[in-house]
């Protein structure tokens, strides 16, 4: 018998981006860029700081986990009965960077959950590119 109760799906986005790591980290980590492609929001780039993420529609708890300065950001995504984990990935590619985004621990029965970021994720790392393209 499979215990399926502790089987999870994520969420996977890869792209290639023509930016240097040191400026897409800039966006994911600086509170007024993250503000541009994502949501309001009280980060800071520190291992264990708690912020919140806000929109029209709610808001997100999260926590930072991990840090590797232009290389890998790592925080909790809690809201409305979802716990997962978002991981940013960030790699020196021959085209700039390497950019992987994971949003891990869907539960089988978080259908809504589940597509609501399989559709979401994509619009928000098309907002980062655009943000990207209008840094200095």
């Amino acid at each position: 018998m499979t215990d399926t109760s502790t089987k999870t799906r994520s969420v996977t986005l890869e792209r290639e981006l023509p930016y240097a790591p040191e400026k897409i980290w800039r966006a994911l980590t600086q509170p007024q860029l993250i503000e541009e492609w994502l949501m309001k929001n009280d980060f800071q780039p520190q291992v264990g700081h708690r912020f919140e993420l806000r929109a029209d529609w709610g808001s997100v708890s999260c926590k930072v986990l991990e840090i590797e300065p232009y290389r890998t950001l790592v925080y909790s995504w809690d809201a409305n009965g979802l716990e997962s984990i978002v991981t940013w990935t960030l790699a020196p590619s021959a085209a700039g960077t390497s950019l992987r985004m994971e949003q891990s621990g869907f539960q089988l029965d978080q259908e809504q959950f589940y597509q609501g970021a399989k559709a979401g994720w994509p619009r928000f790392l098309a907002s980062l590119e655009q943000a990207l393209a209008r840094m200095d």
